[in-house]
């Protein structure tokens, strides 16, 4: 089977079959008049030059000198056949979409005028140059309008293949960018996919460090203390009271991390009262007094903003419990126009920052605060020195409770 190449248009298939159909016939007609095997011989040499010249796998018309001598042949085969029948005439069309299809410029017109010359002087016989000149400047006359119509259908042709041709660059160019926008996806994909199991492996080593990391660590406190006064019965037995809750707190306080929901301190209570829960309860296991102080005006906050802070509040206490040593905290929570700003102060041995890396024996707790603070666009700043306290503040955007239905 026969494969068409796409870019290749009928005029390009047809126009080198016309000059076999402009000779074939007439000589059909003429040898049936009468046979004669110079008009045989001549109609085969000019059907071999054709094939010859243009036909052929390897096309020899290219360049435009080989392309007039083929032409000026093919005009010498005509006018003698023309010379031998008139019939051959007909062949004059053929001719001239041959000079409109192969010759360029100038060369085409000549061409043209050459081939009227033979189709009127070739025929045998005299005529008087009035008929001469007339039949020349009919066929002129018919050769510049057979020239229009190819050169117009030529045209077109010529037209249609840059447009195919750049319709299969576009083609090729759309595909590439599809191919890349699939790989991209598929990295923006795979890179979403690894963000999501990475923010939620942080959130989950967030509230480990806050629920279960420091009910533990409470835990063993309140159990070391029991088991100095294991013989003060009652004593040990307070201890213990505290350690069960703890426990429970605790183990409350991992189930509501798990399914992401909020702290249960901040279930039936605002930030202010939820804060002062939490140091009344650390003050009574580590026997530091810590006064919540509010400022501004309270108002109902996001939940993500009320557990952050409450979450932060709750690191920088049980930091304060496990490694300041002080006397005096203070929780300070202060309500402005769009930013809520919690501090806790503490007059204990303070620490120095550049030596404190994150670990899980300690200092994951300052990572997981900035964290929590950053992830809301807000400012996490510590402020501490050896001897001299240290000071946690959480700067954090008013976003009130109605803005999740604005």
């Amino acid at each position: 089977m026969t494969t068409i190449e796409p870019n290749v248009s009928r005029w390009d298939r047809a126009w080198p079959a016309l000059p076999y159909l402009f000779v074939l016939l007439p000589t059909v007609f003429a040898l049936l008049r009468d046979w004669r095997p110079d008009v045989v011989v001549l109609a085969v040499c000019t059907g071999v030059w054709h094939w010859f010249m243009v036909s052929s796998r390897f096309s020899r018309i290219e360049r435009p000198v080989v392309a007039i001598v083929y032409f000026v042949v093919m005009l010498a085969f005509i006018a003698a056949l023309i010379r031998i029948d008139p019939v051959f005439t007909v062949a004059g069309p053929g001719a001239f979409i041959q000079a409109f299809t192969l010759l360029r410029g100038w060369t085409a017109y000549a061409g043209v005028a050459a081939t009227a010359a033979v189709l009127v002087g070739a025929r045998p016989g005299s005529r008087p140059p009035q008929e001469l000149i007339f039949s020349f400047l009919v066929a002129v006359l018919i050769a510049s309008t057979v020239g229009l119509f190819i050169q117009t259908i030529s045209k077109q042709n010529q037209q249609r293949k840059v447009m195919i041709a750049q319709l299969k660059a576009t083609g090729t160019k759309l595909a590439a960018l599809a191919e890349e926008n699939s790989n991209l996806q598929s990295q923006l994909l795979t890179r979403a996919r690894e963000a999501g199991v990475l923010s939620e492996r942080q959130r989950m080593a967030r509230e480990i460090h806050d629920t279960i990391a420091q009910g533990l660590t409470a835990i063993l406190t309140q159990l070391e203390v029991a088991e100095n006064v294991i013989e003060d019965v009652p004593a040990a037995r307070s201890r213990l009271n505290t350690v069960r809750a703890l426990a429970r707190d605790s183990l409350n306080e991992a189930r509501r991390s798990v399914l992401a929901m909020r702290p249960a301190p901040l279930e039936e209570a605002q930030l202010a009262t939820a804060l002062e829960d939490v140091a009344a309860t650390w003050s009574q296991t580590s026997g530091v007094p810590v006064p919540v102080s509010v400022t501004g005006d309270a108002r109902p906050l996001h939940a993500e903003v009320e557990m952050t802070l409450l979450r932060v509040a709750q690191e920088a206490l049980a930091n304060v419990g496990k490694h300041a040593s002080a006397s005096r905290v203070a929780v300070t929570l202060s309500y402005m126009e769009d930013v809520v700003v919690l501090d806790v102060r503490d007059d204990g041995s303070g620490f120095d920052p550049e030596k404190v890396e994150p670990s899980i024996a300690g200092g994951f707790g300052l990572v997981a605060m900035r964290q929590r603070v950053t992830r809301l666009a807000g400012d996490f700043e510590i402020e501490t020195a050896l001897g001299q306290g240290t000071g946690v503040s959480a700067t954090v955007p008013a976003i009130t409770a109605d803005s999740r239905n604005a």
